[in-house]
């Protein structure tokens, strides 16, 4: 489906306005996120290379150049496709040191289209193609082109394919080892595995209430999205944060755009590209958001994040009677309440009670618990958390609850 783009008329200025600069310097209003424990700092939003392959070389180049020039240093290079790698190689050269690339590993052009293979000789010539079309003797984080299913996982582990990948980390051809998965499940397995390093991910407010083992594409999974976020991708989340692992987003606005148009979207409402992101990076173990883009003027109005107020940011302006209809009153852990007044850290407490509730108390809840720097007891019922919640949680009976079950 062709991406669908909706603008706010103040980003199709800033978007006008870019337009017209020849020169375009470094913004200081990019931010930088750990990737993990890479040790690498990325952008909070960074570019996917599925545009590359409509583009000529020169267009190539001038969108690149404005997406390192606005302070972009990250990039998706999902695509086998020689003229998208080509396009990326031409528009890098003389620059290739200020961008983080993330490659992906299984994945080859064969019969005209993007194939992914576990075929290590297949892997091995679409790698170096990878390498020789980029000019490159390495990439930053070597991504193993996606794995949806537990099948597929156990396929993986101790394959003839994972031995080749984790050769050219000892070669150093690939510098970090990632995975690409639209399974929560699959996603935790991968985080709990202890060598993979960066989780490419498929997050966004809809995907979130979608059950823990499917995937965007399964029959129904979302026509009848859940109440509140699934508890497998809450525990992805706060494994990957707990753990430094670092989450790279992909399908940021649905796949295809959809949440940005309320007939698309599967929540049948509509959310901007500043939502979107600003839903994404509210998560702690998030380390970049990215962002697709066609062409230019597209590059241009994502850029439009640099410039967006507070107000477009937030989310929960789309409407409190449409987003509790979806969450039904389900706390999704999103932060968007704090700062609290007195300190609590409310999603991490909420977090807490709902695992307890749901699965039984345990020492080792009551011990998280415990190392909080506030409690949910010193709630003092001001109500100012209440006005920033996107899906209408009653906050104070949240924390009295917790309260009575972990004892402060």
């Amino acid at each position: 489906m062709k991406q669908i783009r909706l603008f706010t008329l103040l980003g199709l200025c800033a978007a006008l306005a870019l337009v017209g600069c020849k020169q375009q310097t470094k913004p200081t209003s990019m931010k930088y996120r750990p990737l993990g424990n890479t040790g690498l700092m990325v952008s909070e939003i960074s570019i996917g290379c599925g545009g590359f392959e409509k583009l000529d070389s020169a267009a190539s180049l001038e969108l690149m150049t404005l997406a390192l020039d606005s302070g972009m240093n990250y990039i998706d290079i999902y695509d086998a496709n020689p003229k998208t790698r080509s396009n990326i190689g031409y528009a890098l050269q003389g620059r290739r040191d200020e961008m983080i690339i993330q490659g992906h590993i299984g994945t080859i052009f064969k019969d005209g289209q993007h194939t992914r293979t576990r075929d290590v000789a297949e892997a091995k010539a679409g790698f170096e193609d990878l390498l020789t079309r980029l000019h490159t003797d390495h990439i930053e984080v070597g991504m193993i082109h996606i794995t949806d299913s537990h099948a597929e996982w156990d396929e993986l582990e101790g394959s003839p394919f994972l031995e080749y990948v984790m050769q050219l980390k000892k070669e150093g051809k690939i510098k970090h080892i990632g995975v690409s998965s639209h399974n929560a499940e699959v996603a935790l397995r991968a985080a709990k595995s202890g060598w993979i390093e960066v989780i490419m991910f498929s997050l966004n407010p809809a995907f979130d209430r979608m059950r823990g083992g499917a995937i965007p594409w399964d029959e129904g999974a979302l026509d009848n999205l859940q109440g509140g976020i699934d508890p497998v991708r809450v525990e992805l989340y706060d494994y990957c944060a707990t753990h430094h692992i670092g989450i790279t987003v992909m399908k940021t606005f649905g796949g295809g755009g959809r949440l940005l148009d309320a007939k698309a979207s599967p929540l049948g409402f509509a959310y901007t590209p500043e939502q979107c992101i600003a839903y994404c990076l509210a998560k702690p173990c998030i380390s970049t958001c990215i962002l697709g883009v066609d062409n230019l003027q597209e590059l241009q109005a994502d850029l439009h994040w640099l410039q967006a107020s507070d107000a477009e940011k937030d989310y929960a302006s789309v409407g409190k009677s449409e987003t509790a209809s979806v969450a039904d009153g389900s706390c999704t852990y999103c932060n968007h309440c704090s700062p609290c007044s007195v300190g609590i850290p409310i999603a991490k407490v909420n977090e807490l009670l709902d695992k307890a509730e749901r699965e039984g108390m345990s020492a080792d809840l009551q011990a998280q618990y415990d190392a909080l720097p506030h409690h949910a007891g010193e709630c003092t019922h001001c109500g100012s958390c209440l006005s920033r919640c996107p899906f209408s949680v009653d906050i104070p009976s949240k924390m009295d609850r917790a309260k009575e079950v972990f004892g402060k």
